[in-house]
């Protein structure tokens, strides 16, 4: 519910009253003695659904920008006609469940801070990040993604497109091309002074840390995660409720990657930047694109009519811009999916090989203790590299052909050569008497 209150220009005030009474609508009138431009403000409740078409109405009926209004929470309204109202413009459906074409650009505008704020959040939050990603602590980077500034322009350029604010998608843009190259920039400096001040082992292999070797290979999943980002992002904006939970999810998508771009630069390892450089690159292009559909389909459209066409049009070739290039980094997501699709085929088939052999006769007095697939660190698209099979056995006993028959049998399943390391562990089983 909102509680619109409007002033009211000097000769307008039966215009307003004609359409508020054409439409039922409950209202109070306080007479304004301070200025001859405006004579009274009007209050009167409105449901969220109907803010806009009422607004919309008045100013078709020629009240202008030049009538002050101001669209505030309303918690409790208790009026026959208002039910009526209500029962008239919600309809149980998305674009009844929003909030106004006017107050959305509000929304928009009230989530992307002042330029110096801007960067120096993004900059604080890239070096929590790449703290946390260093010290491959999960909370930390969790917390790294609570004060970044990103969910703003990230929705100020859906917003800008739908409703034909050319200025406000300008701003968002550009805000967000200067976030991710000042979170990649602010990463890489922070990684690189750790780094020169050994307060993180110079010799670190970037790939063993968890936090950092997931986001250096991202796959398919990285897409439906930044998709979800942004419809939550809209649809939480859109609908008034709370955005900071969605602002998490969307920095969620941007910071880290972000930051795991930096420490590979920072590292000297610019090949293995470029899976995270392109995990944060397609994600804010999915986030922009999950928001343009989104909003259209809430039904905002442009305030003026007239410009409607043109903005169909510019949405048109937005979204396709956007497909088109989500759709290229989708494919190289894509070959990283599927080279992590077949090192799992070929893992499993390795593994079947090493217990098919083991299960031969010659070899009944061994058993596999641990098996395990090395991959290389040529990212974001890792092969196999080595296998290392433990295999115990009785004491004082090996098999030193065993090598080369899992060396043989297991090369059959892969595309190169990948060395295989046995490694033999004496097992003494002690029975109870």
């Amino acid at each position: 519910m909102r509680l619109v209150q409007l002033t009211v220009p000097t000769g307008n005030r039966e215009t307003i009253f004609d359409v508020l009474d054409g439409r039922e609508i409950d209202y109070v009138v306080t007479d304004e003695t301070r200025s001859r431009q405006y004579t009274a403000v009007v209050y009167f409740p409105l449901p969220d659904a109907a803010v806009e078409p009422i607004l919309d109405e008045l100013q078709n009926a020629g009240i202008d920008e030049d009538a002050y209004t101001v669209v505030v929470d309303a918690e409790t309204v208790v009026s026959r006609r208002f039910q009526a109202l209500r029962e008239e413009y919600e309809k149980n459906d998305v674009g009844s469940d929003r909030i106004s074409r006017q107050e959305l650009q509000a929304e928009a505008d009230d989530l992307t801070p002042s330029f110096p704020v801007y960067v120096v959040m993004t900059v604080i939050s890239a070096i929590v990040a790449t703290a946390g990603l260093l010290l491959d602590s999960p909370a930390v980077v969790v917390g790294s993604m609570v004060i970044a500034p990103l969910i703003g322009p990230a929705l100020g350029a859906s917003v800008g497109t739908v409703i034909d604010d050319e200025e406000l998608f300008v701003e968002s843009v550009t805000y967000q091309i200067i976030g991710v190259v000042v979170a990649i920039a602010a990463a890489a400096l922070f990684a690189l002074v750790a780094r020169s001040l050994n307060i993180v082992p110079p010799d670190l292999v970037l790939s063993s840390v968890g936090e950092i070797s997931e986001r250096l290979a991202p796959d398919l999943l990285s897409l439906a995660i930044a998709l979800g980002a942004g419809v939550a992002g809209v649809v939480s904006i859109a609908t008034g409720t709370s955005v900071a939970l969605v602002g998490v999810m969307i920095a969620a998508a941007l910071i880290p990657p972000a930051g795991v771009a930096g420490i590979a630069l920072a590292w000297g390892q610019p090949t293995s930047a470029i899976g995270a450089t392109v995990l944060v690159l397609v994600n804010l292009l999915s986030v922009n694109l999950a928001g343009l559909l989104t909003l259209w389909y809430a039904g905002y459209r442009p305030e003026n009519l007239f410009s409607l066409g043109e903005t169909e049009q510019r949405l048109r070739q937005r979204i396709v811009g956007l497909v088109v290039v989500v759709l290229v980094f989708t494919v190289f997501l894509g070959g990283i999916t599927y080279a992590s699709y077949e090192a799992g085929n070929f893992e499993q088939d390795a593994r079947d090989e090493v217990e098919a052999v083991l299960a031969q006769p010659q070899y009944e007095d061994y058993q596999i203790l641990e098996f395990q697939l090395v991959m290389d660190d040529n990212y974001p698209f890792r092969n196999p590299e080595r296998v290392v099979v433990t295999i115990g056995g009785p004491p004082g006993q090996s098999a030193p052909e065993l090598a080369d028959t899992l060396h043989e049998r297991i090369n059959r399943h892969a595309d190169g050569s990948v060395n295989v390391e046995v490694r033999y562990v004496e097992v003494v089983e002690r029975g109870s008497q």
